[in-house]
């Protein structure tokens, strides 16, 4: 990895250009440049050094000048970062500033925008879960929006092949709406959920209740090990960076072997504002770049050119990237390229408490927590609304923060909060969001941002199956508790915006037809056929898992493809 001299990189050409830094892009980087191309990874934030660049990773929040929260000031300068858990004192050099990050909002969109290397690579769950045949023959089946071009047998093995390589913990069901993947050992239940798992599935059968399938390292494998990685610390701060190397993410895993191989130039603070485009080739030829700090212009070319800067920012640049072939953004034949904005919706439903067990407790601070897969609309289940949703959660003990509202004082006060406190299970849905065409982001072309480039503009909501499905998410959670001996069960429902979930998805989708998608079976733009997008503009639909895993799968196979076509010289 090296961030050149500017001037030493004016002009140069490359085998493959990667846009963004994140799942997709290290990804992209990692095959293309095991593959033997060369290639220039362009990211708009600042770079993120591996262990050292992760200043609070080791830190306690007594360490931190306001205990990792968030001033006033912050918030005021902050107004939508500030908006839910993701921005804090401890993250907070992660993000982009709202003064630089515009965008406008027809209707509310939370956009979370990193602005280093890796992008949300170091902030994200983790959770990792391959879509079935469930959801990819979804929409043909209800009619809804359009096919996916691709079968679960297509991405099968490239699910295995990234997850033996990111490492993913889980725990195999055998389920069709849940595909088993290759698993390292489960992380450890908690002696609460292990008990609520068996009541559960003993209560309702066909509904499952497992650990959750993430990427941090239970164990870690050769594959791994060969990488400086080890396992899991169970320190919970994943969002700081882990100078473990014991979650997947760009830096830990994707980045080291690409550049290994000697054939990857990493350039930081590089903003793509156009993909150039050659009319009488029809082909692109390259991309211009904006200095994110000096505002200078260079251009890059290469031969084919991946770009994976997220759904927002990949679909903007497409948007931006305008000719005569393609006045409304490269490749936008259909009319479809920022339409059927998708997100999951969740932050809906259940928890309660849990007598006795206080004998017991768990070891460290476990990144992960419990998982039931999707159970509606599966087989002979029929609901008023169409596809389902799954739940994340899981049990844990008060802390003593729960004694702070009694104002107590003296040794009784002191004894008490060196102990835990009861147990509490808590499970919320997260649900699918249907790829509706009226869903959508635009560029307002008369409002430009700090580097000179048109704002995106949000217009897009929960509609009314999606609201249907969260009176189950919340009632179906608070049964399942109750059954399974939770006490003093609550339901909430704390309402749910697009974008909150921070799994943008579907601007440019996938599809069997350039009349009606943007991308064809190999993440190929139809119309321009050595410009690949794999991050989640491709997603056709959403599924109610997280989509990561996906992105990560897609793009593996969409390198292997484009680097098999540049040697049948078809690109």
């Amino acid at each position: 990895m090296s961030n050149l001299n500017i001037d030493a990189v004016k002009g140069m050409t490359y085998d493959a250009i990667v846009i963004g830094s994140g799942v997709s892009g290290g990804w992209a980087a990692k095959e293309l440049t095991e593959k033997g191309l060369k290639v220039l990874m362009l990211e708009r934030g600042k770079q993120l050094e591996h262990v050292t660049g992760y200043e609070n990773a080791m830190k306690d929040p007594w360490e931190m000048k306001y205990n990792g929260r968030l001033t006033i000031e912050q918030k005021e300068s902050h107004p939508k970062l500030a908006r839910d858990y993701p921005y804090n004192e401890m993250t907070e050099k992660y993000w982009m500033n709202d003064s630089d990050s515009l965008y406008k909002e027809e209707k509310r969109f939370d956009w979370y925008r990193p602005n280093i290397v890796g992008g949300k690579s170091i902030m994200w769950g983790r959770q990792s879960y391959r879509l079935s045949d469930i959801d990819f023959e979804a929409n043909l089946k209800d009619g809804i929006a359009v096919d996916w071009p691709i079968r679960y047998k297509d991405i099968a093995p490239w699910y295995s092949y990234v997850e033996k390589f990111a490492g993913i913990s889980g725990e195999k069901l055998g389920l069709p709406q849940l595909p088993d993947g290759e698993f390292l050992p489960p992380m450890e239940m908690f002696c609460v959920e292990k008990e609520v798992k068996q009541r559960l599935e003993k209560n309702f059968p066909g509904r499952n209740l497992t650990m959750g399938r993430v990427a941090n390292l239970s164990e870690a494998a050769k594959e791994q090990l060969g990488i400086g990685r080890s396992s899991c610390q169970y320190r919970n701060k994943c969002s700081l960076g882990c100078p473990f190397g014991a979650y997947f993410s760009t830096q830990s895993c994707t980045l080291p072997p690409a550049a290994k191989t000697g054939r990857l130039t990493l350039r930081p603070d590089s903003i793509v504002t156009e993909i150039m485009y050659d009319e009488n080739k029809k082909k692109a030829t390259g991309v211009r770049v904006r200095d994110a700090v000096t505002m200078q212009d260079r251009e890059f070319f290469a031969k084919i050119i991946f770009v994976c800067g997220g759904a927002i920012g990949s679909t903007s640049l497409m948007m931006n990237s305008t000719s005569n072939r393609f006045p409304e953004g490269m490749g936008n034949d259909s009319g479809q390229l920022g339409h059927n904005l998708m997100d999951h919706h969740f932050r809906t439903g259940a928890s309660g408490t849990w007598e006795g067990d206080l004998d017991k407790y768990y070891y460290g601070r476990r990144a992960n927590g419990i998982y039931v897969p999707r159970y509606r609309n599966i087989g002979s289940d029929k609901r008023d609304y169409l596809r389902g949703f799954g739940y994340q959660g899981g049990a844990s003990r008060q802390g003593w923060q729960r004694n702070v509202a009694e104002l107590t004082f003296g040794a009784d006060y002191k004894n008490e909060v060196t102990q835990p406190g009861n147990w509490s299970m808590g499970l919320g849905g997260f649900g699918e969001t249907l790829p509706y065409y009226e869903n959508k982001m635009y560029l307002d072309k008369t409002t430009k941002d700090k580097w000179g480039l048109p704002v995106v503009v949000f217009d897009a909501d929960l509609r009314e199956n999606e609201k249907k499905m969260r009176v189950d998410m919340m009632n179906d959670a608070k049964e399942m508790l109750e059954a399974s001996g939770v006490k003093n069960v609550k339901t909430y429902d704390n309402g749910s915006y697009l974008g909150m979930a921070i799994h943008e998805m579907g601007t440019a989708r996938m599809g069997r037809d350039a009349k009606t998608s943007i991308l064809n079976s190999h993440n190929q733009v139809h119309t321009v056929k050595n410009v690949f997008m794999t991050d989640g503009a491709a997603m056709t639909s959403a599924s109610c898992v997280n989509p990561s895993l996906t992105y990560m799968a897609l793009t593996a196979r969409a390198a292997d493809f484009a680097v098999k076509e540049l040697k049948k010289l078809n690109l």
